[in-house]
């Protein structure tokens, strides 16, 4: 008979747990009976995989190391497993109760389902109803991005990848090669940021610009997570948040509300226009460029030049 799966998912995080070095996929299917009995290799790297992905659904942080001779390796450090006492009050299981309830995806509903049993299991108290509390509130967080849950899980495990991404003012995408940090959600879009192994920068992408599929590169980061992650205040900053002069353009008439919204003065041109003055920052020439025709800049002179500037390179192709 088979092993029973919850005795081979105990056997697997015993040996990834217990061992001071990476353990290749190899080594481990000759540490597992489990893994022994499977009939192929095909059916034991399945096998494999799905156990890995459950391991990590129930919190096990997992790394993946690529070694020298090339060949990936699998471990789970214990100080990265190991959870300090904890405590929350009624308010604190409230809010947690509100952020599991954010979450509309199946996969990240269940995940936030199972964070909640374990706080339990931690020690909250059975009195505390993270559901019910302030339940007049209903949080949404949509996402629409097919890069959202790989990226959000290459952030969990530390793991470096590759996509392509089209800029602002580029027709076509282009490769990158990130070491992702975290993802953010700001007035209604995701952003990743992460060291662009490229550009040896920090750089902040928009999820809507990621083409294609994102694919999991082996190896560690090779530049430090910071403490503190910006993401709000970079997007910010180019999109002119953080201006301290201003701009004047001409809006049509009943498009680039975003735009409208953060308008210190409209004024009714006729003819279908609107004349607006917005703060100017670092970055507005690119936001502007994304409204194309309904959107001309009239001054200052070198927002103006900047906006026709990524507009031909976008005519250029």
């Amino acid at each position: 008979m088979a092993i029973a799966k919850a005795e081979r998912l105990m056997n697997l995080a015993l040996c990834l747990l217990g061992t001071r070095r990476p353990l290749s996929k190899r080594e481990l299917r000759e540490s597992i009976e489990a893994y022994l009995e499977a009939g192929s290799d095909d059916s034991f790297s399945r096998m494999f995989e799905r156990d890995k992905d459950d391991l990590r659904e129930l919190g096990l942080v997992i790394e993946t190391v690529e070694g020298l001779d090339g060949e990936v390796g699998y471990m789970a450090r214990r100080d990265s497993n190991r959870l300090p006492p904890i405590t929350l009050d009624a308010e604190e299981a409230a809010a947690l109760g509100l952020a599991a309830k954010v979450w509309q995806q199946a996969r990240l509903a269940g995940a936030a389902s199972g964070a909640l049993q374990k706080l339990r299991a931690a020690g909250l108290p059975e009195d505390v109803d993270m559901y019910e509390a302030h339940g007049a509130l209903e949080p949404r967080i949509p996402v629409h991005e097919a890069a959202f849950e790989p990226l959000m899980l290459a952030c969990r495990d530390r793991r470096p990848v590759a996509f392509e991404y089209r800029k602002a003012t580029a027709a076509r995408p282009e490769p990158r090669h990130v070491e992702p940090w975290a993802l953010e959600c700001w007035r209604g879009h995701w952003y990743l940021a992460g060291w662009d192994r490229d550009r040896g920068a920090e750089r902040v992408f928009r999820l809507s610009r990621i083409t294609g599929k994102v694919r999991s590169r082996g190896g560690k980061f090779t530049a430090p997570v910071p403490d503190v992650v910006t993401v709000r205040e970079t997007v910010a900053s180019w999109a002119g948040e953080t201006a301290d002069r201003s701009a004047l353009i001409r809006l049509r008439t009943g498009s680039g509300y975003p735009l409208r919204a953060k308008a210190t003065r409209v004024r009714e041109l006729g003819d279908g226009w609107d004349e607006l003055e917005i703060p100017y920052g670092h970055g507005l020439d690119a936001w502007l460029v994304e409204f194309g025709p309904d959107v001309v800049v009239l001054e200052p002179a070198e927002l103006r030049a900047d906006v026709m500037d990524r507009l031909r390179a976008v005519a250029k192709g």
